[in-house]
């Protein structure tokens, strides 16, 4: 009888942990490595001396516990990008925002549960340009004992696309915000690392990913190109998307994708059913319509088949070699109706619980604009006589000198003020002809809205100085992208074609170019959250703001004490 009683409370004990999760500790040390890229050997920021940087791997429902020690001179913070954070902002990551960064041989202890949440995500440095080379995966598994909502694929590997530059990007960025000029532009891009052999000097530094014919692979797809949206293209397959920003899809084939930074994207490809007597090339380049310059380049790496004698190397160096064919790098309808092809599963495990009713309505304007040049000195931003920016609704937001949340917390005045605008202070035809003055406003302002309020948002591109794509990533939150369309928006005509059903839930959509997004989400996460373009340029000139949520009336529904190791300013 008693053995009885103990193993029933062994199995107990053993639910109780499946469902509660295992703690995983991760330690971070922000370190430099000597890289060498294009023949161009640079001092490189990374983690644990890793580009890209180490794996994070936890399961839904975990607790996981960074540890992150600053070695370098620079200033960092690390954000888990895309991880909802419920409850737990102090982890999220932001500088200035949730946090001051951590301080040259200073640490701090990011401890967060994953709630909800399963599939690809990334975490990245998150304080000016850092994230260049300071990123890494985040692979949330299934709980145990849950399966994918697809066949189980052989192997599971994670392409992360990047951005290479010769010169160190802090310089870059530093000497464009102090001219006002369009700052210099990458020298190559990358697969897991490598720019591949169409660079100088690039041949061997070249990812290669050997594949076994008759066989699914789950490719978890990651852009994080410091500039650029990416499409991603193998020669001669087709892969089925089946997630996106770590949200199970309706699954749909394609032979071509597009990933906008911040973004990620699961894909099953099924390798031919026997040896192909060829190699196969894989390839990302850019979607840009701006005005400005773009690194307009090819990264490639390999698909390898494993030759039936493999004993026999000289085989595999005879192989035609076959490359995908992208779009143009202007291809805005390829990129708006591939965006459009993502739905939610919206079935009883998988819901979409987008808000049928909303409370509140926004209505942004996101694009780019100027500052005047200072007294007495020369810029080099549009006509030569104006500094670049960016802004929200008009509001070019500068980062205060102390976390926002910390000023939220403990009720410090004068950090930020609540007054951020709810629409246009004044509407103008936002794709047509743009308006002779560009000028932004600059300030530290925020949206403050009550607990699990329903927010609806439209996201409108301008066309001053140029229509863009904006991939705006909101922290803390997933969303639901409800609607998309070109021009200018209609509060009229267009919330009719709203899909509520099955909308994608996403952490980061896409403005598009001379057109507008709308996105619905409850805000049910206390906490300051930034939202932003995820095109870094675009972040640095000020295209960028927070929301703050209040605390709700339940235990689990207020934001959590700061940790005692939280980093001063």
């Amino acid at each position: 009888m008693a053995s009885h009683m103990l193993f029933c409370f062994w199995v107990l004990l053993l639910f109780v942990n499946n469902a509660a999760g295992e703690t995983r500790h991760y330690k971070f040390n922000v370190e430099y490595l000597n890289v060498t890229r294009l023949c161009h050997t640079r001092t490189v920021l990374t983690v644990n001396q890793k580009f890209p940087g180490p794996r994070l791997v936890a399961r839904e429902g975990d607790r996981v516990i960074v540890k992150v020690v600053n070695h370098i001179a620079n200033n960092v913070t690390i954000h888990w990008h895309g991880v909802r954070q419920l409850t737990t902002g102090w982890s999220d990551g932001p500088s200035y925002i949730t946090q001051c960064p951590i301080q040259a041989n200073q640490s701090y202890i990011y401890n967060f549960t994953i709630t909800g949440q399963r599939g690809t995500l990334w975490w990245h440095a998150h304080i000016s340009w850092l994230r260049v080379s300071i990123y890494g995966p985040i692979i949330i598994l299934p709980k145990r004992n849950e399966s994918y909502p697809f066949a189980k694929p052989d192997k599971e590997v994670t392409i992360m696309l990047g951005e290479w530059f010769n010169s160190d990007p802090e310089a870059i960025i530093s000497q464009a915000l102090q001219t006002g000029a369009g700052p210099n532009v990458s020298d190559a891009y990358t697969i897991n690392g490598y720019p591949g052999p169409l660079y100088n000097c690039s041949s061997k530094d070249t990812y290669t990913l050997k594949v076994k014919p008759g066989k699914t692979y789950l490719l978890r797809l990651i852009n994080a190109a410091l500039n650029d949206e990416l499409f991603f293209s193998i020669a001669n397959h087709t892969v089925t998307v089946v997630e996106g920003d770590a949200v199970y899809t309706k699954p749909f084939v394609t032979d071509k994708l597009i990933i906008t930074p911040g973004q990620t994207t699961n894909v099953l490809l099924k390798t031919k059913p026997e040896f192909p007597n060829a190699t196969f090339l894989m390839a990302a380049r850019p979607y840009f319509t701006g005005q400005g310059t773009i690194d307009n380049s090819t990264t490639v790496g390999i698909l390898e088949y494993e030759h039936p004698s493999h004993h026999n190397h000289q085989s595999s160096k005879n192989l035609t070699i076959i490359q995908p064919v992208l779009p143009p790098i202007n291809a805005t309808g390829f990129a708006v109706n591939f965006t459009g092809k993502f739905r939610s599963l919206g079935n009883a495990k998988y819901p979409a619980n987008v808000p049928k009713t909303v409370d509140k309505k926004f209505f942004f304007t996101v694009g780019l604009g100027t500052n005047p040049c200072p007294k007495n000195t020369t810029c080099q931003g549009p006509n030569n006589s104006s500094k670049f920016a960016a802004s929200v609704n008009n509001v070019s937001f500068q980062f205060p000198t102390i976390a926002i949340l910390q000023a939220y917390y403990f009720g410090q005045n004068g950090v930020y003020t609540t007054d951020f605008p709810t629409q246009p202070l004044i509407p103008f035809n936002y794709t047509g002809t743009a308006p002779n003055n560009t000028n932004v406003m600059n300030g530290t302002r925020a949206v403050v809205l009550p607990f699990n309020t329903s927010v609806e948002l439209v996201m409108q591109d301008t066309s001053i100085l140029g229509a863009e794509s904006h991939p705006l990533h909101l922290h803390g939150y997933n969303f639901f992208i409800v609607g998309q369309g070109f021009g200018n928006y209609d509060p009229n005509k267009d919330p009719l074609k709203f899909n509520l059903v099955d909308p994608m839930e996403r952490n980061t959509a896409s403005v598009p170019a001379g057109g507008w997004v709308a996105i619905r989400f409850f805000a049910d996460n206390p906490g300051a959250w930034f939202m932003h373009c995820h095109l870094d340029v675009h972040t640095s000139w000020g295209l960028r703001m927070a929301w703050i949520v209040l605390d709700g009336p339940g235990p689990n529904q207020k934001l959590q004490p700061p940790p005692s190791d939280l980093p001063q300013c």
